[in-house]
This record gives C-alpha cells, structure tokens and sequence, in this order.
C-alpha cells in the first residue's frame, strides 16, 4: 500500500490550495514533506511551509553528502533556481506513516527510482490552460514585484514538461480536474486516497 501522495500538476493548477487542505484534514492524517529551494520566498510563504529557502552553498553541500533524492534548477530570469529534496529523515517508509508532497512530474520519476514507485499514491491535477493562465497572471499580480516575463517562462515550460509523453512514462493513468470548483477536485482525491488505504 502506497506511503506518499504525491501531487502534482504544472504551475497554476491549485497544488498548493489542494495540498493544504488535504494535510489539514485530520481524518487522512497525512505528514507533510517539505523540499527545498534556493528561489526566493514569495509574498505570503513561509520558511518551511511551503518550502525551506536555503543557499546554493546549503544545495553544493547537499550535493557532497549524497543527501539528494532529486534536484531541479531553472534558468529563469531571476537567475538560477534549484528545487531539491533532501534525504534529511523526513520520511521513514517503516514507521507506518503517511506523507504528502508536492512535486513536479520529473521530481515524481526521481522519488520513485530512489523509494521505490509502489510506495507512491500519484495525484495528477489537470487544469485547462487558459484557465491556468488567467489564475498565473492574478496571482503574479499581488506580488510586490511581478515577474510576468517568469510567470510566461514558467508556464512554456510545463507545456513541454508535463507533455503526454511523460505523463505517460510515468505511469500516471487517473487525472483530478480543477477547472470548477475546487471543493469537487478535493472530495475526488480524499477519496482516492481513502480508497487507497493511504489513511
């Protein structure tokens, strides 16, 4: 029975919505696990919520201890950004917890090839794209200072990353769709979950 749900999605999908209130609900008891990234926080995160913001030193350093499940850097026009998880002892496969994470769909391949994919719930969320455009752009919009030209960067990228091709080689068969409301979406994958045994 698998250990971790993993959500994934590309950017705008509602991830972080859908994250949230899953690991809020005391009936899945879900622990979450927390990567890391050298991007700088956004308006309204917070340090080891939605991620630990660290150095590239902290990363390098990582890297030389062999403590990296998977990494992923980003040429954006911030510079680079690096998103990692850390074999830091936030997940124990043996001591009947269950954990949840967001991740990307490359970070999903690289989690299975270190843990093993049957210990993995995936949760693919679709959104249609110019309604994840439109959420993109409000969103940029309340930060303090909006990069529409990441934002656009980052929304190309997902169309190739998350391509049927991959979707596919993944093994990723089930997709919960955001497009309506979100409470829909959310009772569909605490029902997989439940159905799972995941809780």
């Amino acid at each position: 029975m698998p250990e971790i749900v993993f959500i994934m999605g590309k950017s705008a999908s509602g991830k972080d919505k859908i994250y949230k209130n899953l690991l809020s609900d005391d009936e899945l008891n879900l622990k979450p696990i927390i990567m890391y990234t050298t991007r700088p926080m956004r308006v309204g995160e917070k340090n080891g919520v939605e991620y630990y913001y660290v150095t590239d030193e902290f990363a390098d350093d990582m890297i030389k201890q062999n403590k990296i499940v998977e990494m992923r850097s980003y040429d954006t026009v911030c510079g680079v950004w690096r998103y990692f998880t850390v074999d830091d002892g936030q997940i124990n496969l043996y001591n009947k917890e269950k954990y949840i994470v967001i991740g990307t769909l490359e970070a999903y391949e690289k989690y299975c090839q270190y843990y093993g994919n049957q210990h993995f719930l995936p949760i693919y969320i679709e959104v249609d794209d110019g309604v994840r455009l439109s959420r993109a752009l409000h969103r940029e919009m309340k930060q303090k200072q909006p990069r529409y030209d990441e934002m656009c960067r980052r929304y190309l990228a997902d169309m190739k990353d998350f391509a049927e091709e991959n979707i596919e080689k993944n093994h990723i068969k089930v997709r919960y769709y955001n497009n309506g409301e979100l409470s829909d979406c959310i009772n569909n994958i605490k029902s997989a979950i439940k159905n799972c045994d995941i809780s």
